[in-house]
């Protein structure tokens, strides 16, 4: 949104932990500003010193040590841009609802990572064959379920060691604010967030899977009785409008671009439909996404043919053939919403309307 001055807050909505969501004018930037970025946090934010960090490299590995901020920094780097998506992101579109924080459609951006891959300090360690996970450990803890618990989280070895998972250090070219979970976070491309441990300050390779409170309590999928619970892991395909907003009043017979953003973290998005009315679903236009992890643009040149209220739906298909439902799929816990994106407007005749641009926006 060139020359369009951006919210620099996200939209809190808790204090104490802080928990916040972007605000929909920073939706539309290809790369979501850092002080506009979701954040999600259990038990306050720890505050780190640079220079007094350290990240143990444990478990089942031939060489433990500890890592210091300035050695990690002499590593090998990559930068990715990547979506980072809560688990919890559209929470309030299920029915009935669910316990949680009531996410609605906002919890995701997209930002560029630096940051040194994992297998690089892993590889000092030496991983003892027998090890299946890396579990890794945040520097915050708290109460969860009566117990106090430090948050942690696992990933199995393929993806810990994948040569994208990052120990990253810089979020947007500058170094991480503690929000985002300075000095060190984890960042696991194509996951929920809740893999991308913040204020990291341990790793230790385990032997069995590991059942952690955000493992097998938290963050899983609890469906119909008799059913495992499954923890969120890839995320699921979806799409976001970005303009026309809610509020919008397009004037008859004036054309606009409906345009928003899609994303799947198993395969690249191949096809984004889009309905306008009652009538069939029109293919929309793919921009080339900034690399395999980040969001793909879309766009569809739209022109009203009748006054009133209009639904507009977006729903993406991956590479795989995965296609956003319709409707939300309910979960106890609220995890994983994927619907259809959907915006109302109310297409106002030419002399009434509030403006005819209005869908230009993004």
């Amino acid at each position: 949104m060139t020359g369009t001055l951006l919210p620099r807050e996200p939209d809190t909505l808790t204090a104490d932990p802080y928990n916040a969501q972007t605000p929909p004018a920073a939706l539309t930037e290809w790369i979501t500003p850092v002080d506009a970025f979701f954040v999600r946090d259990h038990f306050g934010i720890p505050r780190l010193e640079p220079s007094r960090w350290r990240l143990s490299i444990g478990g089942l590995v031939q060489e433990p040590y500890e890592l210091g901020y300035d050695e990690l920094l002499t590593l090998e780097r990559r930068e990715l841009d990547l979506v980072l998506e809560c688990a919890g992101n559209g929470r309030t579109l299920m029915t009935p609802p669910t316990p949680g924080l009531p996410w609605s459609e906002r919890a995701v951006g997209c930002a560029r990572f630096a940051g040194v891959p994992f297998p690089a300090v892993t590889a000092r360690a030496g991983v003892d064959p027998r090890a299946v996970e890396f579990v890794f450990t945040g520097a915050d803890s708290g109460q969860a379920h009566g117990h106090p618990v430090a948050f942690e989280r696992s990933l199995p070895l393929d993806a810990a060691l994948h040569p994208d998972t990052l120990l990253a250090t810089h979020m947007n070219g500058v170094p991480l604010t503690p929000r985002h979970g300075a000095p060190v976070r984890l960042v696991v491309p194509g996951r929920y967030g809740v893999a991308d441990v913040k204020w990291l300050v341990g790793a230790r390779a385990v032997a069995e899977p590991f059942t952690g409170v955000f493992q097998t309590d938290d963050y899983v999928y609890r469906e119909a009785l008799g059913t495992p619970d499954r923890p969120v892991a890839t995320l699921r395909v979806k799409s976001l409008i970005t303009a026309p907003r809610p509020d919008a009043a397009p004037a008859l017979g004036a054309p606009l671009t409906i345009r928003g953003w899609a994303w799947s973290g198993g395969a690249p998005v191949r096809l984004v439909l889009i309905r306008t009315d009652a009538a069939d679903w029109r293919e929309a236009e793919l921009a080339s996404p900034s690399g395999p992890y980040a969001w793909t643009g879309w766009s569809l040149r739209w022109t009203p043919r009748r006054p009133g209220h209009h639904r507009l739906l977006a729903r993406a298909t991956d590479a795989h053939g995965e296609t956003q439902p319709l409707t939300p799929q309910w979960n106890a816990l609220g995890y994983g919403c994927n619907a259809a994106a959907s915006v109302e407007v109310v297409v106002r005749p030419p002399g009434n309307a509030r403006g005819t641009t209005a869908g230009q926006a993004g």
